[in-house]
């Protein structure tokens, strides 16, 4: 053995190569961390001296390495620039070694080989992956852009059009485009991985292969002239910038930093890299979206701790069929779970069967599943007129008519047919869990599971813990929803549960804007310019108007503070029978566009309407509009912390982030509070204390902003 660590260790090959494996102690992934990097440095340097005829890279893992370890970027982050910038420089000094080494190298991609783990292996003369592996450059996610060298050789590996797309869009790219576009040098099996890797270095020994003439490439300027390096980069830019939009600068950046380092040799383009990387890292969107890593894996190891109370379930069934029931069994048929559909009547059930055929086509054109695979997905789901079948099943997703007294029914008529170990849950969005157990004899195994439509889009479900729900009972649950490749958060009963309970005092804001006067138009531009995929008004229009009226009605017997004591525009529009995309039109009217999708436009009544309800009309500032909209949200936010509905900041922020598309990059509401500062934030909300209780910060928030306090540590 050459040299032994913790994280990797390096043998000699009885064919005189040397072979570093990457292997990190007490982890399931490798990771660039800072253990590793100091082992491979202290490799790299007893190899420059080493009398071996080349280098091979691998892993012991079924990853090469994942990237760099991003719980270490919250602290890096907070440093000051010199010191973000030593770690640039340490690091790159690594690969450049590595790079340099006076004999040929080569990285085996085994698996996924994501940010530092392919910035490596594009430091090393060549690259050779299995059918899995998958590579790219994923920072950009992260709110920065690579650091190690990734915007410095990846152009001049791929070219500057390829770079260009893989770096500004964070893609994961698959082995065989990959190996298309250059970035892998040849594809072989597992079983072969280590020799192919043997037998390059030996056609590099013996003159058959030039690396010297592949690392000239790598370390000098582009090879375009300067009107193809305008050309490629500014229409790169402007592409990205209209993708990216103007939230999320790192895209943009990253085609910049590649732009402006594409004239200069390997040490001068590293010094444009770190400058780029430096410029993002003291942001606070890259702040916000390291914190949303750092959440999702929280979230994920939350769940994966609840597998070891969960039962299995090897199949499923849903009550009511529909677009929701469809889109339930479509979901779970995708991700190997076979369910049963029910609906009361064939046309239920024709209306659910579409809709997943129409998802599976879909899936199909884009070219993520074959013909054989989409019939596969179909036959796993059956259908049924009664409940036949019924008792076969380990979980029962109820999806009928958000009426409590009519679930009620049709929950115990269910739970009378199926075995004692069955577990029953509730897609209600609104509806007490507790409430609609009272109808039955087996509360232990009943909870709620509310998905959020579209059901394949939206990757939250809220799993709904009533006062006699088992542990075993959400165990089972939030395994289902994992198995279904959602991101499951457990909550506390309450109406509304999380994500309603939070929405609805939003929307109270936005109802009382347009009683006080405020144009909705502008209301939905603030917003949407404030980082919302779509605006209040929008957003109802796209939930259902009649919905909307149903589920505040709901909230308001539960929180007195949410009941609106005007006469609203959402309750005009009601009555009027304007329900939004389902009838044609609501705050704005809705036309088919030339691909069949709903296009927004002027609603011509919708001005005589708000005005009929308008106490007075005035301009509004953008700014105060954000805050009042804002202030009733996230105190309601924080107010579901304080009652226990989730436990902690993290699941509340999450909630948000994937069940109403909370824009990321401000990292969730009490992030929000905390960029603003509680103290801050109070004084903003006590600006609107005449507008009643939603305005008013609780004791908590008030003795957090006395004593400097933070939801986020």
């Amino acid at each position: 053995m050459m040299y032994s660590g913790t994280a990797l260790s390096v043998e000699l090959l009885p064919s005189g190569i040397a072979h570093l494996m990457f292997d990190l102690t007490d982890s399931s992934v490798n990771k660039f961390n800072q253990q590793t990097l100091s082992e491979l440095q202290s490799a790299v340097t007893l190899l420059r001296t080493a009398k071996v005829d080349g280098l091979i890279f691998s892993s012991a893992k079924s990853a090469f390495i994942v990237g760099a370890d991003i719980t270490e970027f919250t602290e890096l982050f907070k440093q000051g620039e010199a010191e973000i910038m030593q770690w640039l420089v340490e690091g790159n000094i690594i690969f450049s070694d590595i790079e340099d080494l006076p004999f040929p190298t080569v990285s085996l991609i085994n698996g996924i080989a994501l940010g530092g783990g392919f910035e490596l292996a594009i430091s090393t003369d060549y690259r050779i992956g299995t059918h899995k592996a998958v590579v790219g450059f994923p920072e950009v996610k992260l709110g920065i852009l690579p650091g190690f060298g990734g915007t410095v050789r990846l152009p001049r590996l791929i070219g500057a059009d390829n770079a260009n797309e893989w770096i500004s869009t964070g893609s994961h790219i698959r082995a065989d485009r990959a190996f298309r576009e250059g970035a892998l040098d040849a594809i072989v099996d597992d079983a072969q991985l280590l020799a192919a890797g043997e037998d390059l270095i030996a056609q590099c020994v013996a003159g058959k292969l030039n690396y010297k003439k592949v690392r000239e490439q790598k370390t000098s300027p582009l090879s375009l002239q300067p009107i193809e390096l305008n050309v490629a980069f500014e229409t790169a830019k402007g592409m990205v910038a209209s993708k990216a939009g103007r939230n999320y600068p790192a895209p943009v950046t990253a085609v910049q930093v590649m732009h402006d380092a594409a004239t200069l040799d390997r040490a001068g383009a590293l010094v444009v890299e770190h400058a780029g990387f430096i410029k993002l890292a003291k942001t606070e969107v890259a702040a916000n979206l390291v914190q949303m890593f750092l959440n999702d894996q929280y979230l994920a190891g939350k769940a994966k701790k609840q597998l070891s109370l969960a039962g299995k379930v090897r199949s499923a069934a849903v009550l009511g069929a529909g677009i929701m029931g469809g889109g339930i069994a479509y979901q779970s048929s995708l991700k190997g779970t076979p369910i049963l559909m029910k609906d009361i009547n064939q046309e239920g059930i024709e209306l659910g069967i579409n809709e997943a055929k129409k998802l599976l086509n879909k899936q199909l054109g884009r070219g993520r599943i074959d013909a054989n695979e989409m019939v596969t997905i179909l036959s796993g789901i059956s259908t049924t007129l009664d409940y036949v079948g019924f008792d076969q099943a380990d979980i029962i997703v109820e999806a009928i008519v958000e009426n409590s007294e009519v679930k009620q029914k049709v929950l115990a008529e269910l739970e009378s047919l199926v075995d004692e170990s069955t577990i029953i849950a509730s897609n209600t969005s609104t509806i007490s869990i507790d409430e609609l157990a009272s109808a039955l004899n087996r509360p232990e195994k009943f909870c709620g599971m509310h998905f959020f439509n579209p059901v394949p889009l939206m990757p939250l479900v809220e799993v709904i813990r009533g006062a006699q729900t088992s542990d075993e009972t959400i165990a089972t649950t939030v395994a289902y929803a994992k198995k279904m490749g959602k991101t499951p958060i457990v909550v506390n009963n309450c109406p509304g549960f999380l994500v309603n309970r939070i929405l609805f005092p939003y929307f109270g804001a936005f109802a009382r804007l347009i009683y006080d006067g405020a144009d909705f138009n502008q209301i939905d531009r603030a917003m949407e310019r404030f980082g919302w995929p779509m605006g209040p008004a929008y957003l109802l229009d796209v939930i259902g108007i009649d919905t909307a009226v149903h589920c505040q009605g709901v909230m308001a017997a539960g929180f007195e503070r949410m009941l609106l004591d005007f006469d609203s525009a959402i309750d005009r529009l009601y009555e009027c029978k304007d329900l939004g995309q389902k009838s044609g039109k609501g705050f704005y009217a809705y036309e088919t566009d030339k691909r069949g999708r709903l296009k927004k436009v002027v609603n011509a009544d919708i001005a005589e309407m708000v005005a009929s309800v308008q106490s007075s009309k005035r301009g509004f500032e953008d700014a105060e509009i954000v805050e009042r909209m804002m202030v009733a949200l996230c105190i309601e936010t924080a107010r579901c912390l304080e009652d226990g509905i989730v436990e902690t900041s993290i699941e509340a922020d999450m909630g948000l982030v994937l069940g109403l598309g909370y824009p990321a990059f401000r990292g969730g509401a009490l992030r929000y509070v905390d960029s603003l500062g509680v103290a801050e934030f109070c004084a903003i909300a006590d600006k609107y204390a005449w507008l009643g209780e939603l305005y008013h910060p609780t004791d908590a928030m008030r003795e957090m902003a006395a004593s400097g306090g933070s939801y986020y540590i």
